[in-house]
C-alpha cells in the first residue's frame, strides 16, 4: 500500500512547553492508524496538525507526496470530540445543511445507509441517544466522500453495544479503501480496529507497529494477576511484578511453574486471574503509568 500521509520531524511548541517533539511516521492508504497516549501525551495536538487545524512549529505534513494546501480540506473528513449541531432540525435536514459546505458531497441516501441512520432520519437531533449522535457525526465527517477520516475519541461515553456497533461502521468504511486516523483511550478498540499504532508520551513516539507485533515483541507468556495485598510476599520472594491499581501482575512464561512457586511460598491464590497481555499492559511496561492517566 502507498503512503497517503507522511509526517516528517513534526514539532509543536508553546512558549516553554513542547507539546510534540520531532516525530516522524507514515500512514498507508486504506489502513486504520491509531494514535494512543494519555492526556497530555501530544496525540490531540498531533492529529490537529494533521487535520490542518494547527500549524506546526517545525516539520512538514505531506498528503499524497505534496504539502497540504487549501484543497486538502475537501479531501478529509473530521469527527471532533465535540461538535455543535443545529437545534430543531432532523437528522436528514442536518445532513442537507452540512452538505452545502462542500463543492461535492455524497447523497443523503448514501450516508443514511453507510452510517445506519435509517430509523432516525426524521428525528429531532436533540432527541438522539449518544450512539445515534455519534453515527450522525460520522455521517457528517463522510459527507464529502473523503480519502482520510479523522476520528478523535469517537466512542467516549458510549455503552458497550453502541461502541461495538460503531466499530462495525468503521470496518465498513475501511473496506472502501478509505484511511482512518483514530485517537482512543479504549485499548480493546485499538486492538480491534487499528492496523498500525503509534504510542506517544510527553510529545514523543515511544513505540510504533501493529498491535500483535508490539505485544509479541514485549511479552513472552501471560499475566498472572493477584490482589495488591500479597505484594509484601512477592517482595520477600524477590519476584518481578508490576503494580496496576489494586492488583499486582506477574509475567509468566510457564503458568504451572509460577503457581507452584507461589504455593511453595504460601502466597494465597484467592482472586487470581490469568490473562494475555494487552496494549494497556504494554503502555504500563513502557512508561510506568496507566494509559488512561
Amino acid at each position: 500500500m502507498a503512503d497517503i500521509l507522511q509526517i516528517k520531524n513534526l514539532s509543536k511548541r508553546y512558549a516553554k512547553t513542547v507539546a510534540v517533539d520531532d516525530i516522524s511516521f507514515n500512514v498507508k492508504q486504506g489502513q486504520c492508524f491509531g494514535l494512543l497516549g494519555p492526556n497530555g501525551a501530544g496525540k490531540t495536538t498531533t492529529i490537529e496538525m494533521m487535520e490542518g487545524i494547527l500549524p506546526p512549529s517545525s516539520g512538514e505534513i505531506l498528503f499524497e507526496g505534496k504539502p497540504i494546501d487549501k484543497n486538502y480540506y475537501q479531501r478529509v473528513g473530521i469527527q471532533f470530540q465535540h461538535t455543535a449541531i443545529q437545534d430543531f432540525l432532523t437528522v436528514k435536514e442536518t445532513l442537507s445543511m452540512f452538505a452545502n459546505f462542500y463543492k461535492q458531497s455524497l447523497s443523503s441516501a448514501q450516508l443514511i445507509e453507510m452510517c445506519a441512520l435509517q430509523e432516525i432520519v426524521d428525528r429531532d437531533t436533540r432527541k438522539l441517544s449518544g450512539g445515534q449522535r455519534q453515527r450522525l457525526l460520522l455521517a457528517l465527517a463522510m459527507l464529502n466522500d473523503p480519502k482520510i477520516i479523522f476520528l478523535d475519541e469517537p466512542t467516549t461515553g458510549l455503552d458497550p453495544q453502541s461502541r461495538r456497533n460503531f466499530w462495525q461502521l468503521i470496518d465498513n468504511i475501511k473496506r472502501q479503501n478509505k484511511t482512518v486516523l483514530l485517537t482512543t483511550h479504549y485499548m480493546d478498540e485499538a486492538e480491534s480496529l487499528c492496523d498500525e499504532i503509534v504510542i506517544m508520551d510527553t510529545g514523543k513516539i515511544i513505540q510504533r507497529g501493529t498491535p500483535n507485533t508490539l505485544l509479541k515483541d514485549h511479552f513472552d507468556g501471560v499475566l498472572v494477576t493477584l490482589p495488591i495485598s500479597i505484594e509484601p510476599k512477592l517482595k520477600s520472594m524477590q519476584l518481578d511484578y508490576l503494580r496496576n491499581n489494586q492488583v499486582v501482575e506477574i509475567m509468566s512464561a510457564n503458568v504451572d511453574q509460577t503457581i507452584r512457586t507461589l504455593l511453595e511460598n504460601e502466597v494465597p491464590l484467592e482472586g487470581m486471574q490469568v490473562r494475555s497481555p494487552n496494549l494497556e499492559d504494554l503502555f504500563i511496561k513502557l512508561t510506568g503509568h496507566q494509559l488512561r492517566g
